[in-house]
């Protein structure tokens, strides 16, 4: 337990938790509200974070999920309501467009060795151009509102417990998530081939169909997170999500995963989210300036990485322990 790559993220989340919940303890941190405000805040970035984190462990970034959320909430709201395409068909062409830009990552990243820096940031400017233009030229504005039929709003946007849609796709999510990485043989083949690509290949693992794989369910979960906020807020906008592309990238920093591959897990990612969403939001309960959170999260990232190899080098060294027992 000590040595899993969760640990460490775990142990600061209960840190900044304990914290946020002294300095906040009066402004209701700790009451029911308190505690959805930061865990919605947390389901979109955690729906994103933990594929970006695969294709982390994988040796792989995908930037361009910044680009991909507000499109994906753009061509909701435009086919639905200015085209009045029915919503079932609305979302399954969403989540289409989104898989088409994750192929298109996949198939640049491993068709021509260009780093996955700088395709999904090619990704990132093209997308966010494109649907800038396209938005003005079909609706003649960067802006979109958008009423949904009950069955989509009781699915991806209305509020039980005070807890938004997006958190209970996201509990969900973790649970499929979880058992792929660590309980199913591609979860080992995600972990080989971060680990070291040339080994997996000769071991027989479909290197480049797997990063794939992976580019197409990073686009894909961020579609779903952007439906769920078009859908809460009846509203969307194409201007990029720049924050978000740092939020997910943080979080699976925060949440152990090695930025070289190789080393990481679903709980950690998880911790991490959730620390993310208690310094951005639980601020707010407490009288700390909202502008030190910028310095907050930069600290934790600082720390987290300067522990991330610690605990792998523990969790190896438990590894290489019981396998000379």
């Amino acid at each position: 337990m000590f040595r899993s790559p969760a640990m460490g993220a775990f142990v600061g989340m209960v840190i900044v938790f304990a914290i946020f919940a002294m300095f906040g303890f009066a402004r209701n941190f700790l009451s029911i509200a308190g505690f959805a405000n930061w865990m919605n805040f947390a389901s979109t970035v955690g729906i994103i974070a933990i594929p970006v984190a695969f294709l982390m462990i994988a040796g792989e970034l995908d930037i361009s999920t910044g680009a991909v959320l507000p499109a994906s909430a753009m061509m909701l709201g435009i086919s639905v309501n200015h085209y009045d395409v029915p919503m079932w068909l609305g979302i399954i062409m969403t989540l289409t467009m989104a898989a088409s830009v994750g192929l298109v990552n996949g198939l640049l990243v491993t068709r021509t060795q260009v780093p996955s820096f700088i395709v999904t940031l090619a990704t990132l400017f093209a997308v966010g151009g494109l649907t800038l233009a396209l938005s003005d030229f079909l609706i003649n504005n960067t802006n979109v509102s958008m009423q949904s039929p009950d069955w989509a709003k009781a699915l991806f946007g209305t509020r039980y417990f005070g807890f938004r849609s997006a958190v209970y796709w996201w509990l969900a999510l973790i649970v499929v998530f979880w058992f792929f990485l660590h309980k199913s043989p591609w979860g080992n083949w995600v972990f080989a081939v971060g680990g070291d690509p040339e080994s997996a290949r000769n071991a027989g693992i479909p290197v480049n169909k797997l990063k794939i794989w992976l580019f197409i369910l990073c686009s894909v979960c961020t579609a779903l997170a952007g439906m769920c906020q078009v859908i809460q807020f009846n509203s969307a906008q194409s201007a990029t999500f720049f924050n978000m592309i740092f939020f997910t990238i943080i979080a699976s920093v925060v949440g152990g995963v090695l930025l070289n591959g190789g080393f990481g897990s679903v709980a950690g990612v998880v911790f991490g989210t959730m620390t993310l969403g208690i310094v951005q939001q639980g601020i707010n309960y407490t009288d700390i300036d909202r502008n030190l959170s910028l310095l907050i999260i930069g600290v934790m990232l600082l720390i987290a990485v300067l522990m991330n190899g610690t605990f792998q080098r523990l969790a190896t060294s438990w590894s290489s322990g019981k396998k000379e027992d």
